[in-house]
C-alpha cells in the first residue's frame, strides 16, 4: 500500500530558495526532499540535526579580521618566528 502524502506551504525568501534549489539540484535533489530529509533526521535524533548558533562575527569583527588579512599580506609588515625576538622588539 502507498503511503499517504500531505502538501505543506514554507514561506521563503526568494533569493534564499533560489539558492537552495541550487544546491539541492547540485546534489540530486529538490527542496521537498531535502526537507524531508531534515524532517526525518530531526525525528531520528530528537532535535534540530545541526547545532543552531549567534556565532556569525559582527562588523567590527569582520573589519578586524579583513585587517589581519591585510596586515599578513604586506610585505612591509615585519613577522616574527621567534617570541623572545618579538617581546624583545615589544619593550623597544
Amino acid at each position: 500500500m502507498a503511503k499517504t502524502t500531505t502538501n505543506i506551504s514554507i514561506r521563503m525568501d526568494a533569493d534564499l530558495k533560489t539558492q537552495a534549489d541550487a544546491l539541492f539540484e547540485e546534489l540530486g535533489m529538490n527542496l521537498s526532499t531535502a526537507f524531508n530529509i531534515f524532517v526525518r533526521q530531526s525525528l531520528r535524533e530528537g532535535q534540530i540535526p545541526f547545532n543552531i548558533s549567534l556565532n556569525t562575527p559582527n562588523k567590527e569583527t569582520i573589519a578586524a579580521m579583513l585587517e589581519a588579512e591585510r596586515i599578513a599580506k604586506d610585505p612591509s609588515v615585519k613577522g616574527y618566528t621567534d617570541l623572545d625576538e618579538m617581546f624583545d622588539e615589544l619593550k623597544k
